[in-house]
């Protein structure tokens, strides 16, 4: 498979990393300053371009790929990723929150955790998340669609009551916190780096190629 790689920091460099040792191909890589690289022959031939940049240039940077008959993979949070998702007739996109194969089973036991707890209302939720200096949304991607899971069970917890810590060089963790006057429960995830992040988006740009 080719790929384009939107954005070349630490990210761009680690799926660059996984994509080879899987056997595919980076065929371009576009960052700060290289915008004039979408409309390039390379850019044209990817089979899929993954996108992991900023809020801010996001949405025009999955609309450039697309302008040139490219499906996306896009890592970015912070944005209204899924107001793109009902537009006709686009090359594809496939956007998450978070691309690690471990946090999405945490979303899973985050769902099915809150729904146990529905017959004991002692148990209120709280969710905490810490990530490094440099992660520009807050609260986390990854924490809002852990809060996404606890509405969808009938839990009020709005955005704005999510503790968000910015310190060092966290990956970054997410834990979800049920306290009740008696006891409290905690299901925690701990990234180890952005290996897992990587891997996640480079086996979703797989899944991408293989679809109409």
């Amino acid at each position: 498979m080719k790929i384009a790689l939107i954005g070349y920091g630490k990210m761009g460099h680690m799926i660059e990393q996984i994509a080879l040792l899987r056997g595919h191909e980076i065929v371009c890589t576009i960052d700060v300053g290289d915008e004039a690289k979408f409309e390039s022959e390379a850019f044209r031939s990817a089979d899929v371009a993954i996108e992991f940049t900023t809020p801010q240039t996001a949405e025009a940077n999955v609309r450039k790929a697309w302008a040139q008959g490219v499906p996306v993979v896009c890592g970015t949070t912070g944005w209204k990723a899924e107001a793109l998702m009902d537009e006709p007739n686009t090359p594809g996109l496939v956007w998450k929150s978070n691309f690690s194969v471990g946090v999405n089973i945490f979303f899973d036991l985050n769902k099915w955790l809150a729904e146990k707890l529905r017959d004991y209302p002692q148990y209120s939720p709280h969710i905490y998340e810490e990530h490094h200096i440099h992660k520009l949304d807050k609260p986390s991607g990854t924490a809002r669609t852990l809060a996404d899971g606890l509405r969808a069970k009938g839990y009020g917890l709005k955005d704005s009551e999510i503790e968000s810590v910015r310190e060092g060089e966290i990956p970054g963790n997410h834990s979800v916190i049920w306290d009740s006057p008696e006891d409290t429960i905690v299901i925690s995830h701990m990234a180890k780096g952005r290996e897992g992040f990587a891997l996640g988006a480079v086996l979703a740009a797989e899944s991408l190629n293989a679809k109409p």
